[in-house]
């Protein structure tokens, strides 16, 4: 973190504010993660349980000051997501790395948001990504090979990002949220220059 980085937040300016979903299938991990995104002396070393009908969390990151709003990924509570895509800047989507029976149903999911109008008819989109949770589990797919089963090679119209992560050990959460925050610095500009 560079020193005016640090001074911004010192003084109150805390970065370039933006509003995250963060979804997936339930018992993706979506919780504990939302959790690893804090610093981690500000982690919560209590069990998760599972998130009541949204989950908050607020932390910065590499300039962005992120107001993450996790939704529950239950079946029956999937078809209230829409309501949430015109507020979100980003979406981090968390699948189940060692879960392969349920990929297709991740992979469907994904693609209803992405193709969701809230999201697509936006210029620029919001960028997306994907934290694939789990994988220090033995027998965890690989980032490429959930890439791949998840389809993204043909997410064309926006920025996205795969990472292999754990929200146990917070292994891999940095590098993503310091992706996505690259990517939300970067809109802002574009909208600064070209409103």
């Amino acid at each position: 973190m560079g020193l005016l980085e640090k001074l911004s937040e010192w003084f109150g300016g805390g970065g370039t504010p933006a509003t995250v979903l963060v979804l997936g299938l339930d018992n993706s991990g979506k919780t504990a993660l939302l959790q690893a995104f804090r610093q981690p002396d500000q982690r919560n070393s209590k069990p998760t349980t599972p998130t009541g009908l949204q989950n908050q969390e607020v932390f910065q990151s590499g300039g962005v000051s992120f107001n993450a709003c996790e939704l529950r990924g239950a079946a029956r509570m999937r078809a209230l997501w829409e309501r949430e895509y015109a507020h979100a800047e980003a979406l981090v989507w968390v699948v189940d790395a060692a879960d392969r029976l349920r990929l297709a149903v991740a992979r469907d999911e994904l693609q209803l948001a992405m193709a969701h109008p809230s999201l697509c008819a936006r210029r620029p989109p919001p960028p997306l990504l994907v934290l694939a949770n789990k994988t220090d589990l033995q027998n965890a797919l690989s980032p490429t090979q959930l890439a791949a089963a998840l389809g993204l090679e043909r997410i064309t119209d926006k920025a996205w990002h795969i990472c292999a992560t754990s929200a146990i050990t917070g292994a891999g959460v940095p590098e993503g949220i310091a992706w996505l925050a690259r990517q939300l610095r970067d809109q802002k500009i574009q909208k600064t220059h070209n409103p």
